[in-house]
């Protein structure tokens, strides 16, 4: 396959793996490579990949800031949904990469290339995704994953590679790492060295992006969000845009400690892992947007949303975004939201984000229903004897089968 791939675009950050895999692609295929560094509010400064990129002789160099398609067509959508992965893991990392594998794809078909490459691991979920995504955005495209044909297999054979090659080995590279960060606006995500032990807590310098809830400010902070047909649009009174918003609501849940999760999580490929991930912002939005819908959806729409959202969250983390189901799934999600529109009031307190009042001129709450007081609208105590009535009907029927059995 090596001759006939003549150029490559290339998923780089501009570390240290990747930059091992850029050198090896050109001694191993001999063809040109296209770097590609999406900015996905990681908060890394990028420019130090552009400089790298050249070092290896790259003439087309690619950075692009992708902070506002990320979370209005990635973010958004998948929060439409109140997706969470095994009923806790807001899905930050997996979130991210169809939207990076759109784009690799993209640039190959603009620029001609036979082929895209990444730096996930044989082990991991990521690879899975990457390539998933570009079977359903071109089958055509060929994917070479490293990890899976080179003989490095070590940290050791890693940094022996760059050596030789005379890649440069940031001093902290030097030594064993503690753990691996992957991050962009929505999360962080912190694995393996000091975390791989599930049964020993995390260290202290492990969070990247909240101070330890009980190290908080003692102070509660109330905060208004508003939304529009589902998304959220304003903090406060303030509209944003959706990549903004996000950084705001991250900037206040960092500051008091939310988001913070010590997960063990069933990996796609089949092992369990454990990481730490952080979604401040996240975290607050999906309250928020839970407590939205607790007034403008109907019992029956908000309960199959419910039912759904698993399956829902399953495909994203296992890398079917560009899917027949999901896209079924969110035509479903969406028109559920057409009346999702109001504020929600929130307090941030040492680690909990929890609403604290909700208004939406579309509301299905009614005070006069619900009210112990002689309501305004017209509700008769006796028809529940009816519905009550009917309901045990089947009960009934069950129980007597049941005595009768028994003798």
């Amino acid at each position: 396959m090596a001759n006939e791939i003549k150029k490559v675009v290339l998923a780089y950050s501009g570390g240290l793996d990747t930059s091992i895999i850029l050198k090896w692609l050109q001694e191993t295929y001999n063809c040109e490579v296209v770097t590609f560094t999406a900015d996905l509010g990681q908060g890394e400064e990028l420019e130090p990949a552009r400089k790298k990129a050249e070092m290896f002789g790259i003439k087309d160099i690619r950075i692009e800031d992708l902070r506002e398609e990320f979370v209005r067509d990635f973010v958004f959508p998948m929060f439409r949904a109140n997706a969470v992965y095994e009923g806790v893991y807001l899905l930050g990392t997996s979130i991210a990469r169809p939207l990076i594998s759109k784009r690799l794809i993209e640039i190959a078909q603009e620029t001609g290339a036979d082929a895209i490459a990444h730096g996930a691991t044989g082990k991991g979920n990521d690879q899975v995704r990457f390539e998933l995504t570009a079977n359903a955005l071109d089958p055509s495209i060929k994917v070479i994953a490293p990890w899976r044909e080179w003989d490095l297999r070590s940290r050791t054979a890693l940094l022996n590679y760059a050596e030789k090659h005379q890649i440069p080995i940031a001093k902290d590279k030097r030594g064993e790492a503690p753990f691996s960060v992957d991050a962009n606006l929505l999360h962080t995500s912190s694995e393996g060295m000091v975390l791989e032990d599930p049964a020993v807590p995390f260290p202290d310098y492990v969070p990247q992006r909240t101070v330890d809830p009980e190290k908080a400010p003692d102070t509660p902070e109330t905060i208004t969000i508003g939304f529009e047909k589902g998304d959220a649009v304003s903090i406060n009174g303030e509209k944003l845009s959706p990549a903004t918003l996000l950084t705001k609501l991250n900037e206040l849940g960092g500051k008091h400690g939310i988001g913070r999760l010590d997960l063990v999580e069933n990996r796609f490929v089949g092992m369990k892992s454990r990481g730490l991930y952080e979604t401040p912002g996240g975290t607050i939005l999906l309250v928020a947007h839970r407590g939205i819908e607790s007034i403008t959806l109907d019992r029956g729409e908000a309960h199959l949303k419910d039912e759904l959202m698993p399956k829902y969250a399953e495909l994203i983390y296992n890398g079917f975004w560009y899917s027949p189901e999901r896209e079924m799934l969110q035509a479903l999600i969406d028109k559920s939201q057409q009346f999702v529109t109001g504020e929600v009031t929130v307090k941030l307190y040492k680690g909990s984000a929890n609403v604290v009042a909700r208004t939406s001129p579309h509301s299905l709450y009614s005070e006069d229903l619900v009210t112990f007081e002689e309501g305004a609208v017209a509700y008769d105590h006796k028809d529940a004897e009816g519905f009550i009535r009917l309901n045990g009907l089947r009960l009934k029927t069950w129980a007597a089968r049941n005595a009768k059995a028994r003798g």
